[in-house]
């Protein structure tokens, strides 16, 4: 399908979604965050899609919600219709591995979206922040929440009590970016990123996923339950048997996803 506000492509197992509203550094209208949601439901219904990739341009990854669509807003609107619930979470409620490549600003709602990826990979201007706070109001789709738990709470309540951004080498030593690669190799590195999840058995990288984000959920007895019962359950798959068996006999797996 052809969208307005992105671009999206595929690449083996990959799929690629580049946010495109250059006029407005990819500024997140409603359009756009529909559209986002909707690609993600493709992909996610999609059997030969095994990881995503979701970018901006060198610029900007996105550089916040768009204020002028969002300045008219009321308690009541936001509250009955909740966009951030019905588009934005999209991200976050993706199963599938689903990769950040940041490069340029990645603020406010930018950084919001950049962080319910699975993991951020960023370019070496890449450079983040919650400034909410300069418009009078504080972050609303996650800020508050996710990023002290990416970063801790000292460098969370500073970000989002002065608006500061701090840069690429900063949120890799923080803990926010996994790492970081030149602004002309960053497509190219993620995607090669994506591509060796892609290869792997998705069911096992879902159920990864799904065990990794439980432990910011519960307690660590809790987490070591369910991993524990996860794994075990892994023992019914045909990818567990071929990829021990693979290992074994020091071969290549060939996984069929089930």
């Amino acid at each position: 399908m052809a969208f307005e506000t992105l671009q999206v492509s595929t690449e083996g197992r990959v799929g690629l979604i580049t946010l495109n509203r250059p006029e407005a550094l990819n500024a997140l209208c409603a359009q756009l965050t529909e559209e986002l949601a909707q690609v993600l439901a493709d992909f996610q219904d999609n059997e030969n899609i095994g990881c995503v990739v979701v970018t901006g341009s060198k610029k900007a990854f996105a550089a916040g919600a768009d204020i002028k669509e969002l300045q008219a807003g009321t308690y009541v609107d936001l509250y009955m219709h909740d966009p951030f619930a019905k588009t934005w979470e999209a991200v976050s409620r993706f199963s599938k591995p689903i990769i950040a490549a940041v490069s340029g600003y990645a603020l406010g709602g930018g950084c919001e979206i950049a962080m319910m990826c699975d993991f951020i990979i960023a370019a070496e201007n890449a450079k983040f922040g919650q400034p909410e706070i300069n418009l009078g109001v504080m972050p609303g789709a996650g800020g508050t929440q996710r990023l002290p738990r990416f970063i801790g709470k000292a460098k969370a309540m500073e970000l989002c009590l002065t608006g500061r951004m701090m840069d690429a080498a900063e949120a890799e030593r923080a803990g926010l970016v996994s790492r970081i690669v030149p602004v002309d190799d960053l497509i190219e590195e993620v995607m090669k990123t994506a591509a060796s999840i892609a290869d792997k058995s998705l069911p096992v990288a879902m159920m990864t996923k799904e065990s990794i984000n439980t432990a910011y959920e519960t307690t660590l007895a809790q987490g070591i339950r369910f991993e524990r019962r996860v794994f075990q359950s892994q023992f019914t798959l045909e990818d567990q048997k071929e990829g021990m068996a693979a290992f074994v006999e020091k071969r290549t797996p060939h996984f069929k996803n089930r």
